[in-house]
């Protein structure tokens, strides 16, 4: 590493769980990650190394040369944001992932529908008309109320996304917090017109 470059963090460091194997192809840029439920890979940028220590995966820089302060900020977001994305390929492969919604309004509920293996919800949320939403072939949903639903599946990503998708067609209103809101979500009413 050239001193040029000081003021940019060259490293970031993970920790390995001893249960898990991780896999690097240098020449590809590849990092495998097997655990017991399955195995993930995931392409780094080229821009980045990885080395893999006893119990540590070490995210590096490759760069030597002279960097503008553009793209020392590109590299030191690319370094944090690979970091970010191997933890979670990390959590992925060791627990699935669950996230939890609530519905909350007079008359708003969710019914899983038993005859497409829970893979169909049909969403009462104030509408004139009932809303289908058709759930992906990797995720899971369960219902135990009719006012909350329990998605979870292998990946953090498509978990999100169909939370998020879901979420869309009644997103909370702000002056009586009526709508659909993730489990930990307080939503900040605002006051109303004064008569």
């Amino acid at each position: 590493m050239n001193q040029n470059i000081d003021n940019l963090e060259k490293t970031q460091l993970i920790k390995i769980p001893e249960t898990l194997q991780v896999f690097w192809c240098k020449r590809k840029k590849i990092i495998i990650i097997k655990g017991h439920l399955e195995q993930k890979s995931l392409k780094v940028p080229s821009l980045l190394t990885l080395h893999i220590l006893k119990h540590e995966i070490e995210v590096v820089t490759d760069i030597s040369e002279k960097l503008s302060n553009h793209n020392k900020k590109k590299i030191k977001s690319l370094l944090k944001t690979t970091h970010s994305l191997i933890q979670q390929l990390l959590i992925e492969v060791l627990t699935p992932v669950y996230k939890k919604i609530k519905l909350v309004g007079v008359g708003y509920r969710v019914l899983p529908v038993e005859e497409f293996n829970n893979q169909l919800l049909i969403l009462r949320l104030g509408y004139s008309h009932p809303i289908y939403f058709k759930i992906p072939t990797q995720i899971n949903t369960s219902c135990l109320k009719s006012t909350q639903l329990f998605v979870y599946g292998r990946s953090y990503r498509q978990v999100t996304f169909t939370l998020s998708q879901i979420r869309l067609n009644k997103i909370p209103e702000p002056y009586k917090g009526k709508g659909i809101l993730y489990d930990n979500e307080k939503v900040l009413l605002k006051e109303g017109k004064k008569i």
